[in-house]
């Protein structure tokens, strides 16, 4: 029997952990919190849990658009009973995953590993440190490393939990910020401005380029920079945080060009750096790159024959469920299973604001990077009778496709609930449908996927015609 160890119980340690003990492998999983792993304690599941707190908040206050009167409309927002509510809902999903992983078979070692070297036959050493317990060593025929990563920290302006605080933080706070500066603007930092303002939060969002979501579609950020504006958010630009000080009762920071902003706390959004410290990766072989990302390929090897890695600790691209799927592949390569490579333009993405902005395949700027040959067609929300009928302003659905096949590349879709929206483009990318394909296919009308079809069909030239 093949044994498998991996190191680390987030989405990539999981997810490949039911994979292997399907096809017969005896799998152990090292974490030192809970399986689950970050995504499940502090980032994806807490924060979308948050974020559907200020959904809420959001629908009651634009109800007077569709007619509906609150008497006494003062919203009281809870701050203890929604963080309670978030950490509620993620030892409630460490509940179900370590239920499966019981149910699977698989062996769980609360604590951490480690590469110690070769063993027999070719085999990798690992060293496993319990919580509690004495460490030991044992062999495995592979090894994945799944062990992710955390919230960057500036030197000298470093997380206290206090008023300084990283995104694993604000759910700890007993009342909401007052003025909440955000440092940062990519996408954790928009998500968490987005959900502060809809709450009802002062927020002041700063970004170190011309835009907020600077690696993000063009069209999608700027849209999203002048709703952010128009619901009383304050984003300062070209702002690189050069000090950030705890002063007691708020926080004070400093810009490098001189600006200085004051506020109640200061959410520090500014990147991720991978857990691949004391690894034993150097000893082992294995190879990182200049950021400390383990190196692999698209099956999830790295350099050395029968360790693999997935997840956040690659940096290949840091989704959840890019982490999963990096660790089936890994366990169905390792395992003998045909393969298919990761294909990264197949992955469909949400960014959690409001609204929402929902990716997938080429976009923006892989066409302006290569100068592609593509065509695209943009297709405002407020064009949309099921939009207009939701007061729905803010948005557009965007397709890219090849001008001489029609085949769908990519598309963006900007609404309220993208990330549910946006399948029937990824499927049209993953499937290599056309838009005359697109086009021709039944939308309920009316809806907002209506506006899928419409952008196809606008698409459609003579040469797409079958």
């Amino acid at each position: 029997m093949t044994k498998i160890a991996i190191i680390g119980g987030g989405p990539a340690g999981y997810e490949p952990a039911y994979v292997a003990e399907e096809l017969g492998a005896e799998v152990t999983l090292i974490e030192r919190d809970a399986p689950g792993g970050a995504c499940v304690h502090y980032d994806c599941v807490p924060s979308k849990a948050f974020i559907a707190s200020s959904e809420v908040v959001t629908a009651t206050r634009n109800s007077e658009k569709l007619g509906i009167h609150l008497e006494n409309a003062d919203l009281d927002v809870d701050a203890p009973l929604i963080n309670r509510r978030v950490k509620d809902l993620a030892e409630a999903q460490i509940a179900d995953v370590s239920r499966g992983l019981d149910k699977a078979g698989v062996t769980v070692v609360k604590g951490t590993g480690r590469l110690a070297g070769d063993g027999t036959r070719g085999r990798h050493r690992v060293e496993i440190e319990p919580d509690g317990g004495t460490a030991y060593t044992d062999e495995f025929d592979i090894v994945l490393l799944a062990t992710g990563a955390r919230p960057r920290e500036i030197t000298g302006s470093e997380p206290d939990g206090e008023r300084i605080l990283t995104w694993r933080q604000v759910y700890d706070l007993d009342e909401l910020p007052t003025r909440l500066i955000v440092i940062g603007s990519g996408v954790t930092g928009a998500e968490f401005a987005s959900a502060y303002l809809e709450i009802g939060v002062d927020v002041v969002l700063i970004s170190s380029r011309d835009r907020v979501l600077p690696h993000e579609d063009g069209d999608a950020a700027r849209l999203l920079e002048s709703s952010f504006e128009a619901r009383g958010m304050t984003i300062l630009q070209h702002g690189r945080a050069q000090s950030v000080t705890n002063t007691g009762d708020g926080v004070r920071v400093e810009l490098a060009d001189g600006r200085v902003v004051e506020g109640s706390h200061c959410l520090m959004t500014v990147g991720s750096v991978p857990n691949t410290e004391d690894l034993g990766l150097e000893q082992a072989g294995v190879e990182t790159d200049d950021g400390g990302f383990v190196t692999v390929d698209r099956v999830s090897r790295t350099n050395v024959p029968g360790i693999y890695a997935a997840g956040d600790c690659t940096g290949v691209l840091m989704l959840a469920s890019v982490a999963g799927m990096q660790g089936r592949i890994a366990m169905w390569h390792a395992l003998g299973e045909a393969v298919a490579p990761l294909q990264l333009k197949t992955v469909s993405s949400n960014i959690f604001t409001h609204p929402e902005i929902a990716t997938v395949g080429i976009g923006e700027a892989t066409v302006d990077a290569t100068d592609m040959d593509v065509r695209s067609v943009t297709l405002p929300l407020r064009t949309n009778a099921r939009a207009k009928m939701a007061e729905l302003d803010d948005g557009f659905v965007k397709i890219y496709a090849r001008p001489t096949t029609g085949v769908v590349i990519g598309g963006v879709i900007v609404a309220p609930h993208a990330s549910e929206l946006i399948l029937p483009i990824a499927m049209a990318v993953q499937q290599r449908l056309t838009v005359n394909q697109v086009a021709h296919t039944f939308a309920v009308y009316p809806s907002i996927t209506g506006s899928i079809t419409e952008a196809a069909r606008r698409l459609i030239t003579h040469d797409d015609l079958d």
